[in-house]
């Protein structure tokens, strides 16, 4: 029987642990761990028909997580803590022999920085220890990429231009909240935006721009039309390595009025900065404090409602023609919660997280290494996607 370790109890790690449990017959022996027992507790006494061990781990300290790893002798790490701790559980994976896979690429607590280089560095001893490392299996990053690698497969010769668009038309009735971890969020949504392109010589580079700079309308089937802000995002630094052709990527996310506004409040007195700084003789950082005055983002499913809409639209050539098309996947914040007791937006990043894991699990992706998602075939996991809670459609568009 298979033994996995799901390290990471927040909103996430619920969906992940549900949807576990409903694929047991692949999972086996269930183990969710965290720093916080309670969590764990929490998402243990929602599954009444199915046993899951739980237990505490400091993910911060590798010799933990490899302590933990070998007393369940674990087949695979699924990690949905936080992106500062992907680079000391990969190294436990490392130690242990046991493949990994996580849903967002490392981030230096210290700085805002989005990268997979230090993730890729681990490639080879990946490969020494014959393990498999699948990084970002969750929907952007993650499903977006499978998007386009199943694009690339079945509709064109070349992809030319990539967006991303990734639209949350959840209302949770709150003035201000974060649908997942707060320091996260907000410094991914504050931070500089950059996009890919070829330049007039051919040559790909990074454009970057100021936050919140470059705005679109998109219509969103099943929500409507919504402003559409570019970030930056870490698929897109991976999507640049394996789309043949591609002369442009760029990623676009949804904001209310409300949350921006909030956001830019937030940003002009100080409390989005990551720098320590003093408080009546004691060191804090401003966004760390700031967490814990916002809505735990686990608490938010019960009342959240509304749908999200994530997808991507390619623009190339096939046998010489111009096509353009557009994958997407809808869903209800309500119809997660009734599921998994989770709204749409963990739940769109847990399902991936147990889709990809339950590929390596039955060697169906298979390889010794670190690997993004788009390097596998994309049918299986396409498959998965619809019989799994998030089906997906795809829409000729207008060239």
């Amino acid at each position: 029987m298979k033994k996995t370790l799901i390290i990471g109890a927040g909103g996430v790690g619920h969906v992940v642990a549900h949807k576990c449990v409903q694929n047991r017959d692949v999972f086996g022996a269930i183990t969710l761990a965290s720093r916080s027992i309670g969590r764990c507790e929490e998402i243990q006494s929602e599954i009444k028909d199915a046993k899951i061990e739980i237990t505490t781990v400091d993910a911060d300290k590798t010799e933990e997580v490899i302590a933990l790893i070998k007393r369940i002798d674990a087949d695979i790490v699924i990690n949905v803590a936080l992106p500062y701790q992907d680079l000391t559980i990969m190294d436990a994976c490392i130690a242990t022999k046991t493949h990994y896979l996580d849903t967002a690429n490392y981030e230096h607590p210290d700085e805002a920085k989005f990268e997979y280089k230090e993730q890729w560095a681990r490639d080879e001893a990946f490969k020494e220890a014959g393990i498999m490392g699948l990084l970002g299996s969750g929907f952007d990053p993650g499903v977006t990429n499978v998007f386009f690698a199943y694009a690339q497969k079945h509709y064109f010769d070349a992809i030319h231009t990539i967006d991303i668009l990734d639209c949350n038309a959840g209302d949770h009735g709150y003035a201000f909240a974060t649908n997942f971890n707060p320091e996260i969020n907000l410094r991914e949504v504050s931070a500089k935006g950059r996009y890919w392109q070829k330049n007039d010589s051919g040559v790909g580079e990074w454009v970057e721009t100021e936050p919140m700079e470059i705005k679109m309308l998109w219509d969103y089937p099943e929500v409507g039309e919504r402003d559409s802000y570019l970030l930056y995002h870490e698929e897109m630094e991976s999507l640049v390595k394996h789309i043949k052709g591609l002369k442009r990527i760029r990623f676009f996310m949804t904001f209310s009025e409300s949350y921006l506004t909030h956001m830019r409040c937030l940003e002009n007195v100080g409390m989005l900065g990551i720098k320590p700084v003093m408080h009546k003789g004691v060191e804090i950082v401003p966004i760390e404090f700031l967490k814990t005055l916002l809505p735990d983002p686990a608490s938010l499913g019960e009342r959240t409602k509304g749908k999200t809409n994530i997808g991507i639209v390619a623009e190339g050539i096939k046998d010489g023609k111009k096509r353009k098309i557009y994958i997407y996947q809808v869903s209800d914040h309500e119809k997660c919660y009734a599921e998994v007791k989770s709204q749409a937006v963990s739940y769109t990043t847990g399902v991936p997280a147990m889709i990809g894991a339950k590929l390596i699990l039955e060697e169906k992706w298979r390889g010794e290494g670190v690997f993004n998602m788009e390097e596998f075939d994309p049918d299986l996991f396409m498959e998965e996607l619809n019989s799994q809670g998030l089906p997906w459609q795809i829409k000729e568009l207008a060239v």
